[in-house]
């Protein structure tokens, strides 16, 4: 190939020089053929790519080809259930139903619903009519010792920063999360100006970064959390241990994200990669985990305080339970973040192999409260690939009381899963601090799409417990969901995951044998 390029260039050349000896302006086809000759030449010399090399111009093709074909697969290739992470079906739903347009399907399931795996309602004869269901739940978060506990939707918008998201993203989702009655999660980058703009309630997420409230070597700063914490805006504060997507790492903004404003905002310096530490400097025991959790919620003025964590190291948990136990000191609440869970940006191993999924996180951490006896103080909110009202009753029956989404959310906005989240080049505005892309994101327009679906998700979940005889979120429990284990067997989640007896985890003697384990292994001393 590298001679046929040699011989193109001189043909080209050539027949360009005889055509200019005809007609002189036949000397402007120069303009297309020099820059392909000269990229060519370039190709042949270059070093790096072989491809190239070897392929002078031709194999340029491949890039291109290799750079569109995620569009490429997603509009020409895919099929209604193809489509990674989310499939056409899923993200069609949440598109219909932030625009409120029609969301019914005709001729029956495209599912395979003899697949192992394959999950259902079990629906009742004595179904409850839809007149008599509330379509608004809400759920109150706050522990015996909380002085101003909350009343929280039963799905709100997960965690994502600003810087991570566009200002534009962060103003629609906030301002629809104020239309909507629902919280706003601020994702670990700091508690920013559009957070708090249009006056959506806040959770305040504090990552290992303390962004908003650390000091210049990148420390925990009180003064700096209590001024933020005591804001109106702000109802819970939640301290982020890890997330689903990169458990353990930490977060990560690329440099090309982060703005002069950004950077003030987290409180730190540009030009170079955001990562936050993979673990907290505040605290190394849980017990002194529970002395920064009565200091969070003193700075706060009592407002429920809780964590977020994707299970990793099972003894780990358990010993957060000792300590509550011991010290007396209840959380409010505990984020469960499943292995599902996405980000916009880490690496393909912690994605794909880092992290409890999220059904098996909920029912160990459910039943860990219960066995510890202190589930009745601490509710479960739970995240990972939730943007259906069935994606809530499973989470639901497992053992969470209220959901969170991200990616559903995003697709409100207007999120095409153009994968390109860590590259600043989002087409959609979404997560992009590009300033031509963002202009793209109208937030009074995708302000009411983001309300829309949610309210239409929920009216969904609570039309599916009436389904099931069921009036309210918390009458949903591990009987009501059933899966395929075999090609013959059905389980439901109650037969998967046997609840323990309530207490049976504070003494050595009682604990069931599946947690005896990491039960001996955990200590209130040690994570």
């Amino acid at each position: 190939m590298r001679r046929v390029f040699i011989l193109f260039t001189i043909t080209s050349l050539s027949i360009i020089a005889l055509l200019t000896y005809i007609n002189w302006k036949s000397i402007l086809l120069l303009l297309i053929f020099l820059p392909l000759i000269l990229m060519g030449l370039y190709d042949m010399y270059q070093s790096k790519k072989t491809i190239r090399r070897n392929f002078p111009l031709l194999g340029r093709l491949r890039y291109v080809l290799e750079s569109i074909g995620p569009e490429m697969r997603q509009y020409f290739i895919e099929t209604d259930l193809d489509g990674k992470p989310f499939n056409r079906l899923q993200r069609s739903l949440v598109y219909q139903r932030s625009k409120k347009e029609l969301d019914t399907m005709p001729f029956g399931t495209q599912l395979n619903i003899y697949d192992i795996g394959y999950q259902w309602i079990n629906h009742s004869i004595n179904a409850i009519p839809f007149a008599d269901i509330n379509f608004s739940p809400r759920v109150i978060i706050g522990s015996s010792q909380c002085e101003k506990p909350y009343s929280a939707s039963l799905f709100n918008i997960s965690a994502m920063s600003y810087g991570s998201l566009s200002k534009n993203a962060i103003l629609a989702l906030n301002a629809g999360a104020k239309i909507g009655g629902f919280y706003h999660n601020t994702g670990e980058g700091g508690l920013s100006p559009y957070h708090l703009s249009e006056g959506g309630d806040i959770v305040w997420n504090i990552g290992t970064g303390y962004f908003s409230c650390r000091d210049g070597e990148g420390k925990f700063n009180y003064d700096e959390y209590a001024k933020r914490a005591a804001l109106d805006s702000v109802k819970m504060i939640e301290i982020k241990f890890s997330q689903g997507a990169k458990p353990g790492h930490g977060g990560i903004l690329p440099k090309e994200k982060v703005t002069d404003e950004i950077a003030a905002i987290r409180i730190v310096s540009k030009g170079h990669d955001i990562v936050s530490p993979p673990y907290h400097s505040a605290f190394t025991t849980p017990l002194e985990l529970m002395d920064f959790v009565k200091l969070l919620r003193k700075g706060s003025g009592g407002k429920p305080v809780g964590i977020k964590i994707c299970i990793g190291n099972k003894s780990e948990f358990i010993s957060i339970c000792k300590a509550m136990v011991e010290t007396g000191t209840y959380l409010d609440f505990i984020t469960v973040d499943g292995g599902e869970g996405g980000t916009g940006a880490a690496p393909q191993e912690y994605s794909d192999h880092v992290g409890m999924p999220l059904r098996d996180a909920l029912a160990f951490v459910y039943d860990c409260l219960v066995g510890f006896g202190i589930k009745d103080q601490i509710k479960i909110i739970c995240s990972g690939k939730i943007v259906s009202g069935f994606d809530i009753i499973k989470t639901l029956a497992t053992g969470a009381d209220l959901c969170n989404s991200a990616r559903g959310m995003m697709f409100a906005l207007g999120c095409i899963q153009a994968l390109e989240c860590h590259a600043n080049t989002c087409p959609t505005g979404v997560a992009t601090q590009d300033p031509e892309l963002v202009k793209g994101l109208v937030p009074q327009e995708k302000k009411h799409r983001v309300a829309s679906f949610q309210h239409e998700t929920v009216k969904s979940a609570m039309e599916l417990m009436a389904s099931a005889g069921l009036r309210h979120p918390d009458e949903v429990d591990r009987s009501v969901v059933s899966m395929r284990t075999d090609r013959t067997k059905i389980e439901t989640f109650l037969e998967t995951y046997p609840e323990p007896n309530k207490g049976c985890m504070i003494e050595e003697s009682t604990v069931p044998p599946a947690f005896l384990h990491f039960w001996k292994k955990a200590s209130a001393e040690r994570f």
